[in-house]
């Protein structure tokens, strides 16, 4: 997803299936600063630069890591107020940026050499 930085709290959330037909979330959050795994909920902080920024979360491997079960698919995804939403999507896997289409890339400003008289 490529979220814009308000510098206001911010949280989303992912409700997702495992293998074993349990539902569980992952809740990302800039005012949090510790993880914590509980039976049904993942918590964990974030932090975001200023400006523009691409979150890659992937789901497979957190939900591996945290409950040690298969991702099978997300149910819901909830983003919560205080930020700019550009683009949220789904991938197979990680592209580099050079395979990305236009619209799902994250541009930076380019700086303007200033020139010496």
């Amino acid at each position: 997803m490529i979220i814009k930085n308000l510098k206001k709290y911010f949280t989303f959330e992912v409700l997702i299936l495992d293998d074993k037909k349990i539902r569980r979330r992952f809740r990302a959050s800039n005012y949090q600063s510790t993880t914590r795994v509980k039976p049904f909920i993942c918590t964990m902080p974030m932090r975001l630069d200023e400006g523009w920024n691409q979150i890659q979360f992937n789901l497979c491997d957190f939900t591996r890591r945290a409950y040690g079960t298969n991702y099978v698919e997300t149910l819901r995804v909830q983003i919560h107020a205080n930020c700019r939403i550009r683009r949220v999507y789904f991938c197979d896997r990680l592209y580099s940026e050079s395979e990305l289409p236009p619209e799902f890339k994250l541009y930076l400003p380019v700086q303007q050499k200033v020139a010496a008289s």
